[in-house]
């Protein structure tokens, strides 16, 4: 048959469709350099994974060359500035000194509806979102000392209260602990199911709110991974109560973007909508919870009615300093009714509470240490973010090792040479910003610039010019808030022995 479907000519078709030699041709088709006429092929050559330069039973032998031990270095090295890049992600923030509210009362709301048990996130969004706000009390109340916080959440329509308006995290950690554990059996209520109410968990939030002092922030921050909400009435309504009430209103979504959680918190917040953000992944939603642990900015009033006092006004509000108490046998404290044999002794009324800081639940006098003031006091003065270090600015201060842990610099690479004239003169000498005067470098550079990772290694402080470590960067900016460097060349004449000097 000449027309038969198995008939084709060998020649014509391509290499991949080639399956097997032809009958009475299989020497040719095997070898193409023995057919007759054509020219012998050359040899093909050997990768360089695969020449081994010996004998040929070596050839094929698998030996790493100098290109792979080249790569690899290469592929470190990048992965190296990956992690410092992850690391200084947290620094990326403005540090304007601005006037921030340290005083702060949060409402933290939870999504319990069923839409949180979506497993976009390992192993799904309701574990992700209890584990990391554990993480995220713990840092708050480590950042705000003297702020006050209460735990809600939405299921069904309604929104319950998981944990009271305190300021001890341990207590809000041991409920939020019980939502994924139960520890009583009516506990099993609060398991994701239903669909949430924006409007009821606000109007939860605000009366939880309604009493607390004007000095303070009334801050709520929503949680919400469900696409619809189960209002009873109108929620705009609610939301002009909230605008009344001074309540700011923060929201952190897990699904997608709604156009009445743009509005809540467009409208809670003079008109800014970066407050409202969308996680899309659990490193973001991390990232994005623990960003709300900054105070915000106190906004000044425009023309507030008689019956609401501007935000901004300076208010003195009356705390104490308790001191410490042991004592041989135990006694009962007033905060809890338990029996302690150590604890606080207020300096008003001479109550005992367990742990600072507290309300007295006597006299209602705010007890605290003076370490609690001084780590709220960081958020009004941050620490600058300290710029990158060229490897022309490395050899230029020979920096060898860190100033806060003393561990090793790389060392600048040959190719690190000065700058030319011609770039000097053309105004593109990379060492301009560093030989800048400190003070005129502090005014012209923003301090909302990006931070990226240092190609040498070197993290340089804008005022005294120390050169630190990626570790240590971020343990002064996110720990410490303070530089060793500047702290270092205090002079101890001028700081002082501590003691108050009293003048006439």
């Amino acid at each position: 048959m000449a027309d038969s479907d198995y008939s084709y000519d060998g020649q014509d078709a391509s290499d991949d469709e080639y399956v097997g030699p032809k009958s009475g041709s299989s020497s040719q088709a095997q070898d193409p350099s023995k057919r007759k006429g054509q020219p012998k092929a050359p040899e093909r050559k050997a990768q360089a994974w695969a020449r081994r330069g010996s004998t040929p039973d070596e050839e094929f032998h698998y030996t790493p060359a100098e290109e792979a031990v080249e790569e690899e270095e290469i592929q470190e090295k990048s992965l190296q500035q990956i992690e410092e890049d992850r690391k200084r992600k947290r620094l990326r923030k403005d540090t304007k000194p601005f006037q921030r509210g340290i005083i702060r009362h949060v409402v933290l709301v939870l999504d319990l509806s069923e839409m949180m048990m979506e497993k976009d996130m390992r192993p799904n969004r309701y574990h992700a979102m209890i584990k990391y706000t554990q993480e995220y009390v713990r840092e708050f109340f480590e950042q705000n000392p003297i702020s006050q916080m209460s735990v809600l959440g939405m299921h069904d329509g309604l929104c319950i209260r998981v944990s009271e308006l305190s300021g001890n995290p341990a207590e809000h950690i041991a409920a939020i602990q019980g939502l994924r554990v139960p520890r009583n059996p009516q506990d099993f209520s609060k398991e994701p199911k239903g669909s949430p109410s924006l409007q009821n968990a606000l109007e939860l939030a605000r009366a939880t709110l309604y009493h607390t002092p004007s000095h303070g922030t009334r801050e709520v921050i929503i949680v919400f991974g469900s696409l619809l909400s189960l209002d009873p009435s109108d929620i705009h309504q609610t939301i002009r109560a909230c605008i009344q009430d001074r309540v700011r209103v923060s929201v952190i979504g897990m699904g997608a973007r709604l156009k009445i959680c743009s509005e809540i918190v467009s409208r809670t917040n003079a008109g800014d909508e970066s407050e409202y953000v969308v996680a899309t992944d659990q490193e973001l939603f991390r990232e994005l919870l623990l960003a709300t642990t900054t105070p915000p900015v106190v906004r000044a009033t425009i023309a507030p009615p008689v019956s609401m006092p501007p935000e901004s006004a300076a208010a003195l509000m009356m705390m104490g300093f308790p001191s410490r108490v042991v004592e041989d046998s135990p006694t009962m404290c007033a905060c809890h009714g338990i029996l302690t044999s150590g604890g606080y002794t207020c300096s008003r009324c001479s109550a005992k509470v367990c742990s600072l800081p507290v309300t007295c639940p006597s006299c209602q006098l705010t007890l605290l240490l003076s370490t609690h003031l001084a780590r709220s006091y960081h958020h009004l003065f941050p620490l600058r973010n300290w710029s990158e270090v060229s490897w022309q600015r490395a050899k230029e201060k020979n920096s060898k090792e860190c100033v806060g842990c003393l561990s090793m610099f790389p060392e600048p690479p040959p190719a690190a040479e000065e700058p030319t004239d011609q770039n000097q003169s053309n105004g593109h000498n990379p060492r301009a910003k560093i030989d800048t005067p400190v003070g005129q470098r502090q005014q012209h550079e923003e301090d909302g610039e990006e931070q990226k990772a240092s190609e040498s290694a070197r993290y340089e402080c804008r005022v005294c010019e120390s050169h630190f470590c990626i570790d240590c960067d971020m343990f002064c900016h996110m720990v410490l808030h303070n530089c060793p460097g500047c702290l270092s060349k205090i002079n101890p004449a001028d700081a002082g022995d501590g003691d108050v000097e009293m003048t006439g």
